[in-house]
């Protein structure tokens, strides 16, 4: 599914991420998981493509055995929205203010060729698996972070995306929200494969079964979660983790 070796971010002045290797095969769940400032979105930007301008990107980076470090919009075009998707931390980036979320979440569809009437169905009926069965005439001003949030991953889920990649998706939302939307997440990806960035090691352990460990951009560990949150050699790395959840 997923295939990264030796995958390095750099700026000008800094390296953001160093010689980073993993697999992810078809149905894991795996954690990323760091003190702030370990790299965790940087790698995860790079394994989407998602990279902002200014920084460089090295080594390989391989979705279902297509090489996509330095790839061309045709070869992303494909993968994006079918192979993987991205649920972002903050909903409000993904979503347009101006325009209503059943159409929002239509749109994947309508990319991949879904007539209108079978786009808007479709999209009427995962707001409804996502708990929000009579938002799609509404704005996102409108709802809730936590209802964004739904959205946001409606979007994602359009798609049927074999590899869901989520970003910190339950860090702005209060307890109970994040319950629900955990709940949703472990739901909907019981046959494809997540890889979930988080800083809370209490959300890593409840919907994986693995944790890659990042320290200031390098990759000091990649087990099973019992296995790594016992390891005394990480008791620093997880104890920072721990920390920065807390403060959140």
């Amino acid at each position: 599914m997923l295939h990264v070796h030796d995958l390095s971010v750099t700026s000008p002045t800094h390296t953001l991420l160093t010689g980073v290797s993993f697999e992810l095969s078809a149905g894991e769940r795996v954690g990323i998981v760091g003190a702030s400032g370990a790299g965790k979105s940087q790698l995860v930007g790079a394994v989407l493509g998602l990279t902002p301008p200014g920084l460089i990107v090295s080594g390989s980076v391989q979705i279902e055995g297509t090489e996509v470090v330095g790839a061309r919009p045709g070869v992303w075009r494909p993968l994006r929205g079918r192979a993987t998707a991205l649920v972002a931390q903050d909903p409000g980036t993904a979503l347009d203010p101006l325009t209503r979320v059943g159409r929002q979440v239509a749109l994947p569809l309508r990319a991949q060729g879904v007539a209108r009437a079978g786009a808007r169905d479709r999209a009427r009926a995962l707001l409804a698996e996502v708990g929000l069965p009579d938002a799609d005439r509404r704005f996102p001003s409108q709802l809730s972070g936590g209802q964004r949030q739904r959205v946001a991953l409606a979007m994602a889920l359009a798609g049927a995306p074999r590899l869901l990649v989520a970003d910190e998706p339950t860090s702005a939302l209060d307890p109970t929200v994040q319950a629900d939307v955990l709940d949703l997440l472990d739901r909907v990806t019981t046959e494809g494969a997540l890889l979930l960035v988080t800083h809370d090691l209490a959300v890593a352990t409840r919907l994986c079964t693995r944790l890659l460990v990042l320290a200031e951009g390098r990759l000091v560990a990649d087990g099973p979660v019992a296995q790594v949150l016992a390891d005394p050699l990480l008791a620093d790395v997880v104890a920072a983790s721990r920390e920065l959840a807390v403060h959140r």
